[in-house]
């Protein structure tokens, strides 16, 4: 078999595709470049490592350089990756692939893929992603859902800690800064929560008897149909937060939730959670998650 005109064929085609239907460049792209990789990996079973560097200098002299030795790496990494059980989301361009072939952990490429694809991140965005490390943020049971393609909870995808912006670079942080510091970059905050979530107000006026309460903010996720209360602690986690958020998710349940509507969630941002408070809280709808500022 001549591997290096198989590989040529295969440039060629997505070369005319590309210019004949833009609309499919991505797909084109990345069907080439798995194709690519799949005969680059076959050639250099049979003739050793140093055939990628011969192969790039004839690709190079017949189509230029986008074609050098650590393209056509990338392009075997690429396979290796899809074969070993990374997903190909055509939304996504071979720029955002580039990033992601870095990744050791196929479960870690499939995140990413996912919700670049899903999001339609830019190639910057995913890169700050990664960066961030949202992956490893997640919790195990979470991790094993995604692996696994389970159905997952409204809290699932709440990273932790979760990262808050500190524009304003303050040395002390009360409720009312930290809450401040989320209004002042809230897109960012709801992304760091998860999928699917709106802004619905902050310090949101409730009545209790004679006396008003104010939750620090109110959110609705679109995607599990619910009210989300958030409140803001810059202490450890108390037991009795977990009481307050309690009377405040049933009053919204009470009061605003309507009969097509699941019931509110609670979240509990804190300076640092205390696993135990939460085991022994009988009501799963409530999660706790640290916060970091950044």
């Amino acid at each position: 078999m001549n591997y290096y005109n198989e590989i040529k064929e295969q440039i060629i085609n997505n070369e005319i595709t590309k210019r004949a239907k833009d609309y499919s460049k991505n797909k084109s792209d990345l069907t080439a470049y798995y194709n690519v990789g799949k005969l680059l990996s076959l050639a250099g079973k049979h003739y050793g490592e140093g055939i990628i560097k011969e192969y790039s200098i004839k690709l190079t002299k017949e189509f230029g350089r986008n074609y050098d030795t650590t393209t056509l790496k990338r392009m075997r990494k690429f396979y290796i990756m899809v074969e070993k059980g990374a997903t190909v989301w055509h939304q996504l361009s071979w720029s955002h692939y580039r990033i992601l072939i870095t990744l050791s952990s196929i479960n870690e490429f499939n995140y990413y893929a996912k919700i670049s694809s899903e999001n339609l991140y830019s190639v910057r965005q995913l890169q700050e992603k990664m960066k961030n490390k949202e992956y490893e943020r997640l919790d195990e049971k979470t991790k094993l859902k995604l692996k696994k393609s389970q159905k997952y909870e409204v809290t699932d995808l709440i990273k932790n800690p979760i990262l808050i912006k500190n524009s304003s670079n303050n040395e002390i942080v009360t409720e009312k800064v930290l809450q401040r510091l989320i209004l002042e970059d809230i897109d960012n905050f709801l992304l760091e929560i998860g999928d699917n979530f709106s802004y619905i107000g902050h310090e949101y006026k409730i009545k209790l008897g004679d006396t008003y309460n104010y939750l620090d903010l109110l959110l609705y996720n679109i995607e599990f149909n619910c009210y989300v209360v958030v409140e803001l602690k810059v202490s450890e986690l108390k037991k009795e937060y977990i009481g307050q958020i309690e009377v405040y998710m049933n009053y919204i349940d009470k009061n605003l939730k309507k009969i097509n509507q699941n019931k509110t969630v609670g979240i509990i941002i804190c300076k640092k959670n205390n696993k135990f408070i939460i085991e022994y809280c009988s009501d799963k709808r409530i999660t706790a998650k640290e916060y970091e500022l950044i």
